[in-house]
C-alpha cells in the first residue's frame, strides 16, 4: 500500500461511526474529501478562491447598476453619457476579473475531482481486497462491487467536482449581495431577509427527500449488477439452460425498484425548487412595494433602493441555482456511505496487516489443535467439532474421505482464509494469528481443484507467483508443470490471452498454468486440493512426477480422490463429517479390511478397470475452449473489426500487421494499453455517429410526458426573462412623481407574487415529467441492452471487451448518463432556449437598434460553448473505455479472491488497477482545463456585452432615440438570454457522455446475435428421439481463426445410444458438446438432430431438449432450490426439485443442511464442496427431463462413493436417451455403445471398448495403456 494511501485509509476510521449515528445512511460533507492530497489541497484552495472571486462580481454589478440607474433616472442631458462611459469602463475590468476567476473555478475542481475520484476507486478496491473470505461468503458480491466503482463514483465526483466550486461560487453572490444590500439599504435588506428562513427550510427538506431517494435507487441498482455479472460470467450454462427470459426477468425486477424511486426523486426535487421560487418572488413583491414606501416617506433616492434590490436579488437567486449542486451532494453522500463504510471496514483477518511475527524460514510442522469451526455464511452448521491433526515438516498428508466431510477445509484454515472458533491452527508450534499473514502465505503454496486464472497472458498468469520473476524462471515453471508443450503450440505461445477466467483455455491447461504459477512460488508448504484431477493420463504422470520432484523437503496436504495421488502419502487421513476417523500410510490403513479407508479403496477398485482413460479428454475441454483460445491476436483485431463482423467479414480479421501491433497490447500487466485503447476507441467511431434522433426515438413512448414537460420547461424559461421586465418597470417607477410612485410600487408587486406562483406550478411539473421519461428510458435503455446482449451468441463473449466486468460497467454506466441528459439536461436545455427566446423577441420589441447591438455578441457566446463541446466528445469515450478496462481488472480479482489472497496479489492488482485508471485521470485533467477556459470565456463576454450595451443604451438616449426605461428592458432580457445560452454550454461535459454513450448502447442493440435463442422461428418436433449425426464438420473458433479445430469430422449416434469421445487434452471432444448446443455452428458441414439440420430447430426449444453436466459446475448466488429449479426455467414444483436432488444424489446431503434446500450457494457456489456443487448441477439437468444428455467431464469432481452412486443416476437417465460423454475415467467409458477417438480434428477410431483394446498400437488402446501404468 502507498505511504498515502495507508494514512488516507487511517484517517477514514472514524467516518462510519459519525455517518451512522443518525441512521441516515449518508457521510458528512467534508468527508468526501477525506482521501484528497497536496496537490488536491493546492488546486481546492486555488478553487475556492477563484470561486468566491467570482461569486463577488455579481454583488458589483448590483453596485454599477445603481450607479447606472441613477445616471439614466436623473435625465440630466449632458452629464449622462461621461457618467455611463466610467460605468462601462468598470464593467470590462469585472469582465476581465470574473473570466479568471470562473476559468481557475471550473478547472480546479474538475481536475481535483477527477484526482480523488480516481483514488476513491484504487481505495474501495484494495479494501476490498484487503477483506477476508467471510466478507465475500457474506456481504460482497462481484457486481455490486463493479456496479458501485462505475456508478456511484461517478455521484461521489459529481458531488465533490465543479459542483462544489459552483456552490462556494454561489453562496459567496450570496454573502457578497447581501453585504452590498446592507451597506446600501439597510432598513430594506432586513424587510427581505424575512424571506429567508422559509427559503432555507423548503432547500432543507428537498435535499434531504432526494438523498433518501437517491440510496434506495443506488441499492437497486447494486442488486441489477448482480444479475449482470452473474448471467454474462456463466454464459454458457444460461444459454445451455435457455435462462436468458428469466436472467431478463431477474434484471427487470431490480430495475423496476430503481425506477419508484427515480420518480419520486424527480417530484421531490420540483416541490423543492417551486417552493424556494415561489418564496423569493414574493420576497421581490415586499421589497418592490416597500422601496416604493422609503421612498416616500423617508426620500430616499432611487439608485440605493434599486442597487439593495438587485444585490439581495443576486444574492437570493443564487440560493436557488443551488438547488442541483446540494442535489449532487446528497446523491454524493448517499453512494459515499456504503463505498466509504467498506473503505473503513477493518477485517479479522488483514493481508496487508504488517504486524506479526516473521522467521528466517518455516520448516512446516502444521498442527490443526482442538479446532471448532463453521463458515460464517452457515454460523449454525458445524464442519469440525474439536478436529485434531499433526502433519511432520517435509511429510506427505493425504486427506481422503466423502464429499463434504471437511477436507478443503483444512486447507482453507492453513491458509488463514478463515481463522477457527475455538482451537487454533499452528505451523512449527506457533499460532497462525501471531505470524505476519502476508509472509506465512508466501510461504504456502496453493493449487486447488477449480483453477482460477485472471484475465492477461499466460506469463501474467505464471508471473503471480512471484513478484520480478524473469521470463527464464517463467519459462523453467511451465516446463516443470509440463505446460511447455501446449503453450509452445499456440500462436502467441506465454503472451497467448487466457480470457475471462480463462476461458480460452481447456481445464487441463489451466490447471497445468496454476501449477506453474505454485511452482514459481517455492514455497515450504504446499497445499494440493484435487490438483491434477482436471488432467489426462500423461500429463498427470508428468505433473504428477513434477510435483513429488517440488514436494521434497516440504510439508505438502493433499486433498484428493484418485488413489495413484494418495497412495504414496506418508500419512492418509480419512475425515468423515469433520472428524478425523483414521490415519496411518496407505499399507497400514488396509490391514482393516473394515477401516473406513479400505472401504473406499474397494469402490475404487470396483470402478477401477483403469479408471481413469483419458483425462485427456478432460482436457478434450481443452478443445472446447481451446479453440477459443485462439492468439489474442485474432480477438483483438476481432475488437478493431467488430463493426466489420457485424457485417461477417470474417476476411477482415486476418490483417496481419495490426494483429501483430495489437497482440502487444491488451496484457494486463503491460503498460502500453495505447495501442488496444486506440483500437477500440476506432471501433466506437467506426460507429457510425449516432444521432439525437435515434437517443429521441428511444424516448417515442414518454411523447406525452416529454410534452408536458417541455410545455412546463417553456414556461418555466419565460419566468425568466419576464422578471426582467418587472424589474425594468420597477427602475422606471422609482423615478416616477409620487402619486404615480405609490399606485405603480402595488401593481408591479403584486405581478412578482403572480410569477412566483407560476413557478410553484411549473417547476414540480417539469422535474416530474422529465424525471419519468428518463426513469423509464433508463429502465428501457439497460433492459434492451442487457435483454441483446444475453441473446448474443456465445463466441461474441470470447471477446475481451465483452466479459462480464466491462458489460457490466457498459450498463451501467452509458445507461445512467444517458438518463442524465434526458432527465436534467434536456429540461435545463428547453427551459434556457425558452428563455433566450423570450429575452430576444422582449428586448427587439423594446428597441431594435439596441438590441441589435447586443444581440452581436451573442454568437460569439455560443461559437464558445460549441467549441468546448467538441473538445469534450473526443475524452469522454477515451475515458470511458479505459474505466471499462480497469473494470475488468477488479472484476477478475474480486470474483477470484481466494487466488488472490493465497498468491499475496492484492498490490499487485491494485498496481494493475491504478495504472489503467492513470488515462482517464489524465483525460479528465485536460476536460477540467478546457471547460475552464469555455466558462471563463462565455462570462467574460457577456459581462463585456452589459458594458456595451449601457454604453450603446447611453448614446441611444442621448440621442433621443430610446427612453431609459426601454434601455434596461433590452438589457435585461438579453442579459437573461445571454446567461441562458452560456448556461446551456455547461451541458457540454453532459451532452458528449451520452453521444458516447449512445455510441456504446446502439454498438450493443444494433448488432445481430448470429445464433439468437430470442428468435421463435424453426421448428419444433412434437417427438424427438434423439438420432443425431455430424457430417463432414469443418470448425475453427472465431477468436482463433489461425487455428482448425475439426477438419472433417463425422459421427453418428444413434437413438437412445451412448456415446463417449476420448482424446487428447485440446483434441475436440468438447468442442462436440459446444457444436451440438449450437454455442458455435460449423464452418462447413452439417450437425443433423432426427435427419434435421439443427439450424431448421427452434433454437430455444433445441436446447430444451438437451441436459449438459459440465466439469466446472457453475450455480447462482441463490439457494438449493432456485439453482435445481433453474433448469426448468425457475417453475419447478418442490416434488420435482427433491425428485431430481434424488436422482443426482444430492437429496440426502442437502436435507442434511440447517436450511435444506433453501441454503444459499454463495457466489459460484463457493459454500459448497465440488462434488456438492456437481451433483446440484446434475439435479439441475435431470429437472428437464432432457431427451440428449451431454456429459462433459460430469463426475470428474466426485469422491469414490459419490462417483458410483452418481453413475448409478446418471445410468438411470441415460436409459432411452441419447448421451454424448466426454471423460477420462474408463469406469465411465466402458459401458458406451460407441467410443469415438478424437485426434488431429477427425475421428480416428469408434467401436465398442473390447473391440477397440484389441487394436495393436491402436490409439484407444494405448491410451488405456498409459493410464493403467499412471494407475498402477
Amino acid at each position: 500500500m502507498a505511504p498515502e494511501e495507508e494514512a488516507l485509509a487511517s484517517r477514514g476510521q472514524n467516518l462510519e461511526d459519525e455517518s451512522s449515528s443518525g441512521g441516515n445512511r449518508t457521510v458528512s460533507f467534508y468527508k468526501l474529501f477525506i482521501f484528497s492530497d497536496a496537490w488536491d489541497k493546492v488546486l481546492i484552495v486555488v478553487g475556492t478562491i477563484a470561486a468566491i472571486g467570482h461569486g463577488l462580481n455579481p454583488a458589483l454589478m448590483a453596485l454599477l447598476f445603481g450607479e447606472l440607474a441613477d445616471a439614466f433616472g436623473g435625465n440630466q442631458s449632458g452629464k449622462l453619457l461621461p457618467v455611463v462611459s466610467k460605468v462601462s469602463l468598470k464593467l470590462v475590468y469585472v469582465a476581465l476579473g470574473c473570466g479568471a476567476a470562473a476559468f481557475l473555478q471550473v478547472a480546479c475542481w474538475m481536475i481535483t475531482g477527477e484526482r480523488q475520484a480516481a483514488r476513491i476507486r484504487t481505495l474501495y478496491l484494495q479494501t476490498i481486497l484487503q477483506q477476508d473470505i467471510a466478507f465475500f461468503d457474506k456481504e460482497v458480491h462481484t457486481g455490486e462491487v463493479i456496479g458501485r466503482m462505475s456508478g456511484d463514483t461517478v455521484l461521489i465526483q459529481e458531488a465533490m467536482g465543479e459542483k462544489v466550486g459552483k456552490f462556494i461560487q454561489l453562496t459567496s453572490t450570496f454573502f457578497g449581495g447581501f453585504a452590498i444590500a446592507f451597506s446600501k439599504q439597510w432598513l430594506l435588506t432586513l424587510v427581505m431577509l424575512s424571506s429567508i428562513p422559509p427559503l432555507m427550510i423548503s432547500g432543507g427538506v428537498m435535499s434531504h427527500m432526494v438523498a433518501k431517494m437517491a440510496s434506495r435507487g443506488q441499492n437497486a441498482y447494486a442488486s441489477a449488477a448482480v444479475v449482470v455479472e452473474q448471467t454474462i460470467g456463466a454464459i454458457r450454462m444460461v444459454a445451455s439452460y435457455t435462462g436468458e427470459k428469466q436472467a431478463v426477468s431477474d434484471y427487470s425486477k431490480s430495475l423496476q425498484k430503481a425506477y419508484k424511486s427515480g420518480v419520486h426523486e424527480g417530484l421531490a426535487t420540483g416541490l423543492g425548487l417551486g417552493s424556494v421560487m415561489f418564496m423569493m418572488f414574493c420576497s421581490y413583491a415586499l421589497a418592490v412595494w416597500y422601496g416604493g414606501k422609503i421612498i416616500l416617506e423617508k426620500g430616499y433616492n432611487g439608485g440605493d433602493i434599486f442597487t439593495a434590490i438587485v444585490a439581495v436579488l443576486m444574492g437570493s437567486m443564487s440560493l436557488g441555482q443551488a438547488s442541483p449542486c446540494l442535489a449532487a451532494f446528497a446523491a454524493g453522500r448517499a453512494a459515499a456511505f456504503k463505498m466509504f463504510e467498506i473503505i473503513d471496514r477493518k477485517p479479522e483477518i488483514d493481508p496487508f496487516d504488517d504486524t506479526g511475527m516473521i522467521f528466517g524460514d518455516i520448516r512446516g510442522n502444521i498442527e490443526l489443535k482442538d479446532v471448532y469451526f463453521s463458515y460464517p455464511a452457515r454460523p449454525t452448521e458445524e464442519i469440525f467439532k474439536g478436529f485434531s491433526l499433526f502433519i511432520p515438516y517435509g511429510t506427505t498428508t493425504a486427506l481422503v474421505g466423502q464429499s463434504g466431510s471437511g477436507k478443503s477445509t483444512v486447507i482453507s484454515l492453513i491458509e488463514r482464509f478463515y481463522d477457527p472458533s475455538d482451537g487454533e491452527v499452528l505451523i512449527d508450534g506457533i499460532n497462525i494469528k501471531e505470524i505476519q499473514l502476508k509472509w506465512l502465505r508466501s510461504k504456502i503454496g496453493l493449487v486447488s481443484q477449480e483453477p482460477v486464472l485472471f484475465m492477461g497472458s499466460i506469463k501474467d498468469n505464471i508471473a503471480y507467483g512471484k513478484d520480478g520473476a524473469t521470463d527464464e524462471e517463467i519459462r523453467a515453471a511451465a516446463e516443470l508443470a509440463n505446460a511447455a508443450k501446449f503453450i509452445d503450440k499456440l500462436p502467441q505461445g506465454l503472451d497467448s490471452m487466457v480470457g475471462e477466467h480463462g476461458a480460452q483455455l481447456s481445464g487441463g491447461q489451466k490447471q497445468r498454468i496454476a501449477i506453474s504459477r505454485a511452482i514459481l512460488k517455492d514455497p515450504r508448504i504446499l497445499l494440493l486440493d484435487e490438483a491434477t484431477s482436471a488432467l489426462d493420463a500423461e500429463s498427470e504422470r508428468i505433473v504428477q512426477e513434477a510435483l513429488d520432484r517440488i514436494m521434497i523437503n516440504r510439508t505438502t496436504v493433499i486433498v484428493a480422490h484418485r488413489l495413484t495421488t494418495v497412495r504414496n502419502a506418508n500419512i492418509i487421513a480419512v475425515i468423515h463429517k469433520g472428524k478425523m476417523i483414521e490415519k496411518g500410510t496407505h499399507s497400514e490403513l488396509l490391514e482393516d479390511p473394515e477401516g473406513a479407508y479400505s472401504q473406499l479403496i474397494r469402490l475404487q477398485e470396483t470402478h477401477k478397470d483403469a479408471e481413469v482413460v483419458d483425462e485427456q479428454d478432460k482436457a478434450s475441454l481443452s478443445m472446447e475452449y481451446y479453440g477459443r483460445q485462439p492468439s489474442q491476436r485474432a480477438s483483438l483485431l476481432h475488437l478493431m473489426s467488430r463493426r466489420s463482423s457485424r457485417l461477417r467479414s470474417v476476411s477482415s480479421r486476418h490483417s496481419i500487421s495490426i494483429t501483430f501491433d495489437l497482440s502487444r497490447g491488451l496484457s494486463v500487466s503491460r503498460t502500453e494499453i495505447d495501442d488496444l485503447e486506440l483500437a477500440s476507441y476506432d471501433e466506437m467511431n467506426k460507429h457510425p455517429k449516432v444521432p439525437v434522433r435515434r437517443l429521441a426515438a428511444l424516448n417515442k413512448p414518454e411523447l406525452p410526458m416529454l410534452i408536458v414537460g417541455c410545455l412546463s420547461a417553456i414556461i418555466n424559461g419565460a419566468i425568466v426573462p419576464y422578471f426582467g421586465i418587472l424589474l425594468s418597470y420597477v427602475i422606471k417607477t422609482y423615478y416616477e412623481p409620487p402619486h404615480k410612485l405609490r399606485q405603480d410600487s402595488r401593481f408591479w408587486a403584486l405581478m412578482f407574487v403572480v410569477l412566483g406562483a407560476v413557478s410553484l406550478v411549473a417547476y414540480p411539473l417539469r422535474t416530474f415529467f422529465f424525471g419519468m421519461a428518463g426513469c423509464r428510458l433508463i429502465r428501457r435503455v439497460r433492459l434492451m441492452c442487457f435483454e441483446k446482449v444475453v441473446n448474443m451468441e456465445v463466441a461474441w463473449f470470447d471477446e475481451p471487451e465483452n466479459s462480464s466486468g466491462v458489460i457490466g460497467a457498459r450498463l451501467s454506466a452509458d445507461a445512467a448518463t444517458i438518463r442524465a441528459v434526458v432527465g436534467d439536461a434536456l429540461a435545463q436545455l428547453v427551459q434556457d432556449l425558452s428563455s433566450a427566446a423570450v429575452g430576444l423577441i422582449i428586448a427587439f420589441l423594446a428597441n431594435w437598434q439596441l438590441a441589435l447591438i447586443v444581440v452581436g455578441i451573442v454568437p460569439l457566446i455560443a461559437l464558445n460553448g460549441f467549441v468546448q463541446l467538441k473538445f469534450m466528445m473526443g475524452f469522454s469515450a477515451d475515458a470511458k473505455l479505459m474505466y471499462e478496462e480497469a473494470s475488468q481488472v477488479a472484476n477478475d480479482a474480486v470474483g477470484t479472491i481466494r487466488t488472490v489472497a493465497s498468491y499475496c496479489a492484492e498490490e499487485k492488482v491494485i498496481a494493475i488497477y491504478r495504472k489503467k485508471c492513470e488515462g482517464p485521470v489524465k483525460m479528465g485533467v485536460r476536460r477540467g482545463l478546457i471547460s475552464g477556459i469555455g466558462f471563463g470565456l462565455s462570462l467574460g463576454l457577456v459581462f463585456a456585452s452589459y458594458a456595451l450595451a449601457f454604453y450603446a443604451g447611453a448614446r441611444l438616449v442621448d440621442a433621443g432615440k430610446t427612453t431609459f426605461s426601454d434601455v434596461f428592458r433590452v438589457f435585461f432580457a438579453l442579459n437573461m438570454a445571454a446567461i441562458a445560452i452560456s448556461q446551456s454550454s455547461t451541458f457540454a461535459p453532459d451532452s458528449s457522455k451520452a453521444r458516447t454513450a449512445a455510441a456504446s448502447i446502439f454498438a450493443i442493440l444494433d448488432r445481430k446475435s448470429n445464433i439468437d435463442p430470442s428468435d421463435g422461428s424453426g421448428m419444433i418436433l412434437e417427438n424427438l428421439k434423439g438420432e443425431i449425426e455430424l457430417k463432414h464438420i469443418s470448425f475453427k473458433y472465431p477468436t482463433r481463426p489461425d487455428f482448425r479445430v475439426f477438419r472433417d469430422l463425422s459421427l453418428k449416434i444413434h437413438s437412445g445410444k451412448t456415446v463417449a469421445l476420448v482424446g487428447e487434452s485440446g483434441s475436440g471432444k468438447s468442442t462436440v458438446i459446444s457444436l451440438l448446443q449450437r454455442f458455435y455452428d460449423p464452418h462447413s458441414g452439417v450437425i443433423t438432430i432426427d435427419g434435421i439440420d439443427i439450424q431448421k430447430f427452434q433454437l430455444k426449444w433445441l436446447r430444451q431438449q438437451m441436459g449438459l453436466v459440465s466439469q466446472e459446475p457453475i450455480l447462482f448466488n441463490e439457494t438449493i432450490r432456485d439453482n435445481i429449479a433453474y433448469g426448468k426455467g425457475g417453475n419447478a414444483t418442490e416434488a420435482e426439485v427433491i425428485a431430481a436432488a434424488e436422482l443426482a444424489n444430492a437429496h440426502k446431503f442437502i436435507s442434511g443442511l440447517q436450511q435444506g434446500y433453501d441454503t444459499m450457494v454463495g457466489e459460484r457456489g463457493a459454500q459448497l464442496s465440488g462434488g456438492q456443487k456437481q451433483r446440484i448441477a446434475i439435479a439441475r439437468a435431470m429437472i428437464k427431463n432432457p431427451k440428449i444428455v451431454l456429459l462433459d467431464e460430469a463426475t470428474s469432481a466426485l469422491d469414490a462413493e459419490s462417483e458410483r452412486v452418481v453413475q448409478d443416476a446418471l445410468d438411470r437417465v441415460m436409459v432411452n436417451r441419447t448421451t454424448v460423454v466426454v471423460a477420462h475415467r474408463l469406469s465411465t467409458i466402458k459401458g458406451a455403445d460407441i467410443i469415438a477417438v478424437v485426434k488431429n480434428g477427425v475421428i480416428v477410431e469408434k467401436g465398442k471398448h473390447d473391440s477397440l483394446i484389441k487394436i495393436t498400437d491402436g490409439f484407444y488402446a494405448s491410451l488405456v495403456a498409459l493410464h493403467t501404468s499412471a494407475s498402477s
